[in-house]
C-alpha cells in the first residue's frame, strides 16, 4: 500500500507542474483527483513552514532577553513542539474536531487520533483533505498558541511548571476555543443581525487565546528583579543579541505565509492573494511602529520594528482573506502603532513581558479580529456575503459579533488559565528562587550555561 502511494504522489505533481490537464487526464488521473492531492501536499507544505516558526519565536525569545537564558528559552519552545504536539494529539484534536452536535466540545471518541487513523479514512482523499493532512496543520497552529506565553513569562519560570502549562494548554484550553469556533461549536453559532464571526488564520482563536495565558502568567510571576527600581518606574533590562531577534523575525515572516495562505486549506487561486495582503500588513507594520518609537524617543529602536512586522502580521491575520490590499495596509500599519503604545502601557502597570508577546499576539490579536467589522469587503468563506464592513455600508452588526467572539475567548482562557496558574503557584510553584534567577535558568534549570565560558571571554 504505502510503496504504490509513494509513487502516485510525484505522478500527480509531475502531471499537474509539467503536462496539461489533458495529459493529466490520458494517465487515469481526473482533474477531481489532482486537485485533491494537491491541497494536500500544500497544506504539508504550510504546516511546514508555521512549524518553523517555532524557531523564529525561539530566537526572537532568546534574543529579546539575557545571555544567561538561553538554554532555557529553547529548551521551552523546543517542548512547546513536543509536548504540545503529543497533547493534541492524545486529546486536543478530539476536543476540538471530533463528532459531536455539542456546541461546548467536540466529541469524545478520536482519542490518540484513533477513529481517523481509520485507513478507509486516512489515505482517502476523495473528500478533500485527509485526517492527517488537518491534524498536521492544526497542531502546528496549537504549539503556536502554547509558545507566546514562553516569552511573556521569560527568566523566571520553573520549567517543570512550564511544562505542565504547556501540556494542559494544547490538551484543553485552546483545543476548546478551536471547537467553539472553526469546530462549528459555541461561538459560530451566534448570530447578530445576521452576521456570523470570523477569523481566517487566528487573530484571536490562536494569537489572542495565547497572549491572555501569557497575560496572566506574567501577572501572578511578578517582575523579573530588577525590572522596576524604588520609585516604581521600569527599567531596561537588554536582550543579549538583536541579530537573533531579527532573524527570528525574519523566520516568522516567512512561516506566516503557511499561517494565512495555508488557511484557505486549499491550492487554489486565493493562495497569492492571502500572500500579498500578509507582506504588506507585516511591512506596514514594520513602518508604523518605527516611525512611533523614534517619534517618542528619538531613536530607531530595531526591537520596537521586529515587533511591528509581528504586529502587522498578527493584525491581519484574522482578516487577510476578506480586505482588499489598500485596508491591509491600513491594518498592519495601525497594529504597527498598537503595538508600541501598548509595550509602554503594560510597562508603567508593571506587568514585566520581555519579548512584548502580550503587546504583539494579545492587543493587536485583538485589533485584527474587530478590523474585520470595519474593512470587510470579500466574503472569506465565513462571512457568507461581501461588503459587510462599516466602511461599506455593512452597519455595525459584523462589528459586534466580533466583538462578542473577543469577549468570550478572554474570559474562557483567563479563568481557565488563572485557575492553572494559581493551583501550580500553590502546589510545586511557578517562579524560581531570586539566588537561581540572578544566576540564570540555564544553570539553575539545566546545568549548564547556554554559551560556553569562551564565547564569554572567561577562559
Amino acid at each position: 500500500m504505502f510503496r504504490k502511494r509513494s509513487l502516485i504522489i510525484p505522478v500527480v505533481v509531475l502531471a499537474t507542474l509539467w503536462s496539461s490537464p489533458a495529459a493529466a487526464q490520458d494517465e487515469g488521473l481526473s482533474a477531481e483527483a489532482v486537485q485533491a492531492v494537491m491541497d494536500n501536499l500544500w497544506l504539508v507544505i504550510a504546516g511546514g513552514m508555521v512549524f518553523l516558526m517555532q524557531a523564529g519565536f525561539a530566537l526572537v525569545e532568546a534574543g529579546l532577553t539575557r545571555a544567561k537564558n538561553i538554554g532555557n528559552i529553547m529548551a521551552k519552545n523546543l517542548a512547546d513542539m513536543a509536548i504540545g504536539a503529543m497533547a493534541f494529539f492524545i486529546v486536543g484534536w478530539t476536543i476540538a474536531y471530533g463528532t459531536s452536535d455539542s456546541k461546548w466540545w467536540g466529541g469524545l471518541n478520536d482519542f490518540f487520533f484513533k477513529d481517523s487513523a481509520d485507513p478507509n479514512a486516512i489515505f482517502d482523499t476523495s473528500a478533500g483533505l485527509t485526517p492527517a493532512t488537518s491534524f498536521f496543520f492544526q497542531v502546528v497552529f496549537a504549539a503556536t498558541a502554547v509558545t507566546i506565553a514562553s516569552g511573556a513569562m521569560a527568566e523566571r519560570t520553573k520549567f517543570s511548571t512550564y511544562l505542565i502549562f504547556s501540556a494542559v494548554m494544547t490538551a484543553v484550553i485552546y483545543p476548546v476555543v478551536v471547537h467553539w469556533t472553526w469546530g462549528g461549536g459555541l461561538i459560530a453559532q451566534i448570530e447578530i443581525g445576521g452576521r456570523v464571526y470570523s477569523d481566517f488564520a487566528g487573530s484571536t482563536i490562536v494569537h489572542l487565546t495565547g497572549a491572555v495565558a501569557a497575560l496572566v502568567g506574567a501577572a501572578i510571576l511578578g517582575p523579573r528583579l530588577g525590572k522596576y527600581g524604588p520609585d516604581g518606574k521600569p527599567r531596561a533590562l537588554p536582550g543579549h543579541n538583536i541579530g537573533f531577534a531579527v532573524v527570528g523575525v525574519f523566520i516568522l515572516w516567512f512561516g506566516w505565509f503557511g499561517f494565512n495562505a495555508g488557511s484557505e486549506l486549499l491550492a487554489d487561486a486565493i493562495v497569492p492573494f492571502l500572500a500579498m495582503n500578509t507582506l504588506m500588513a507585516a511591512s506596514a507594520g514594520v513602518i508604523g511602529a518605527s516611525v512611533l518609537i523614534w517619534m517618542k524617543t528619538g531613536v530607531a529602536d530595531v526591537a520596537m520594528a521586529g515587533n511591528g512586522a509581528l504586529a502587522g502580521l498578527v493584525s491581519i491575520t484574522a482578516p487577510v482573506g476578506t480586505v482588499e490590499p489598500w485596508a491591509a495596509v491600513v491594518i498592519g500599519f495601525i497594529g504597527g502603532l498598537i503595538v508600541v503604545l501598548a509595550v509602554l502601557f503594560f510597562d508603567r502597570i508593571r506587568i514585566d513581558d520581555p519579548v512584548g508577546a502580550v503587546s504583539v499576539h494579545g492587543v493587536c490579536g485583538i485589533w485584527g479580529t474587530l478590523s474585520i467589522g470595519l474593512f470587510a469587503r470579500y466574503d472569506d468563506a465565513f462571512l457568507g456575503a461581501e461588503n459587510v464592513g462599516l466602511f461599506y455600508g455593512g452597519g455595525g452588526s459584523q462589528l459586534a459579533v466580533q466583538a462578542v467572539m473577543v469577549l468570550i475567548v478572554i474570559a474562557w482562557v483567563g479563568s481557565t488559565s488563572f485557575v492553572l496558574f494559581k493551583i501550580l503557584d500553590l502546589t510545586i510553584g511557578l517562579r524560581v528562587d531570586a539566588e537561581e534567577e540572578i544566576t540564570g535558568l540555564d544553570v539553575a534549570e539545566h546545568g549548564s550555561a547556554g554559551y560556553g565560558l569562551e564565547s564569554l571571554g572567561l577562559s
